[in-house]
């Protein structure tokens, strides 16, 4: 969406906003994009939007996403200055760069009365018990202000029905781009230098479309992006187990497929999984961790786990440990069962304390750690290919040379720190080689980005 402000000239930032940022009294607009996946997600977005209040007294809080389709009012209640436009309709913000040309034209620019209009105005939107994003694509972009990784939403919306989950509230029925038009996209990411895309979606197993006549899933789509490109790189964002068969994996054993893969399973217990909704059993999430493996050397297989889901017993927790086990994931995404308005799960009996789903998460994050600390270490001394995160000129000074610091992703996922006395900022989109020297449990521990240390080859 900063490509289209951009195009009308204004400025735009991407800038971490904390509670030691400046006072801020020029920005007239602050876009905040939410996430309704849990009820902290909710709290964090609420706390970022009281800073952005304080910090940028005279600015529009414009909040969007899926936490502004699902509750817009709560959000609303906040503060005077707040505009909503939901996660189904954000494409109109495409809409209010022509807007604010205008009413700065007119020096008619009051950030409450503009909140107001953009609320009466842009933010309305039709109730349909068959919900689908309008024009789910608009603002997707070939520019990308803060990565330098490319990314391209392929699909959105969900046409499942899983018990504890809001996103097919938020986000409506499940909707794909045309197959052409994803080639026609990745190849101009590619001509303009880009060595990596990220294919992104909400469910990746509902990508349909048609390409000559003939039906299109998304092993078909990765196979005519394999042969419409040269050089370009892919990388998957989240599967089901299900789309994880033969013929996918036939497909991604190319070399421009990133051996990184993130596999949506939510419990070992096929009794859990049958009360979530799930559209699988755990010897599926086994099956497709086996193909995965033979498809890719040792790839980075990463996990999303609930825990004190209503009903989970300390044996249904015992089956995804050893669920876990079996997989051996490089990392598991843990969190507590956390009920959302609207959804089945919210309104089931046999709730687990939030005592005991706490503990739960821990002892898979506990796991976790020592899993991706086990995972990098194997690839100690290795070459591996890697993008520069960033480019920026980050230096200090040590025995009177300069070292500059880089933050590079490596094709199976490790988040690394380079320090070298080479200026790589001409290197932006393109693949550098490296090797880890060594995996950074402190800051894994703690949850930070960089996961280890490496060198150029």
């Amino acid at each position: 969406m900063a490509s289209f402000f951009i195009q009308k000239d204004f400025i735009v930032k991407m800038d971490n906003v904390t509670a030691s940022t400046v006072q801020d009294d020029e920005t007239f607009l602050c876009i905040v994009n939410t996430c309704t996946v849990t009820q902290k997600s909710e709290q964090k977005a609420r706390r970022i939007i009281r800073l952005l209040l304080k910090k940028y007294p005279f600015a529009v809080i414009l909040v969007t996403g899926c936490y502004a389709q699902t509750n817009p009012r709560q959000i609303l209640q906040i503060d005077s200055r707040i505009a909503v436009i939901g996660g189904q309709i954000k494409s109109r913000i495409a809409k209010l760069p022509d807007f604010f040309v205008d009413i700065f034209k007119k020096n008619e620019f009051e950030a409450k009365q503009t909140a107001e209009f953009i609320n009466q105005t842009y933010s309305k939107q039709e109730e349909s018990k068959y919900p689908v994003a309008e024009d789910a694509f608009k603002l997707s972009t070939t520019s990308f202000l803060a990565h330098s990784r490319a990314a391209i939403k392929i699909q959105d919306g969900c046409n499942n029905n899983c018990s504890y989950c809001a996103i097919h509230i938020a986000r409506g029925k499940s909707v794909s781009l045309e197959a052409s038009e994803v080639i026609k996209r990745v190849q101009k990411l590619e001509d303009e230098g880009h060595e990596e895309v990220v294919l992104t979606s909400i469910n990746i197993g509902q990508y349909k479309s048609e390409y000559n006549n003939s039906s299109v899933n998304f092993a078909r789509l990765l196979q005519l992006l394999l042969e419409n490109t040269s050089k370009i790189n892919f990388r998957i964002s989240s599967l089901y187990p299900e789309v994880v068969t033969e013929e996918f994996c036939q497909i991604i054993k190319s070399e421009r497929i990133r051996p990184h893969f993130h596999l949506s399973v939510q419990s070992g217990s096929d009794k859990i999984l049958r009360e979530m909704n799930r559209v699988y059993k755990s010897e599926q999430v086994k099956k497709a961790c086996d193909l995965l493996r033979i498809a890719k050397e040792k790839p980075f297989i990463a996990c999303d786990i609930i825990t004190g889901f209503p009903g989970e017993t300390d044996d249904d927790f015992d089956q995804t440990i050893k669920l876990c086990e079996y997989c051996n994931f490089s990392w598991i995404h843990a969190f507590p069962f956390s009920e959302r308005q609207g959804t089945p799960a919210a309104t089931m009996k046999n709730k687990v304390p939030q005592s005991i789903s706490g503990k739960r998460a821990e002892e898979l994050n506990k796991i976790a750690i020592n899993s991706k600390i086990n995972f990098i270490d194997y690839w100690k001394n290795k070459k591996l290919t890697a993008i520069l995160e960033t480019s920026k000129n980050t230096f200090t000074i040590q025995n009177q040379k300069k070292i500059y610091t880089y933050h590079a992703v490596t094709e199976n996922f490790i988040h690394c720190q380079i320090q070298t006395e080479k200026e790589l900022s001409e290197l932006e989109r393109k693949s550098i080689n490296i090797k880890i020297t060594t995996s950074l449990p402190e800051k894994i521990q703690k949850g930070g980005e960089i996961e280890a240390s490496a060198e150029l080859i």
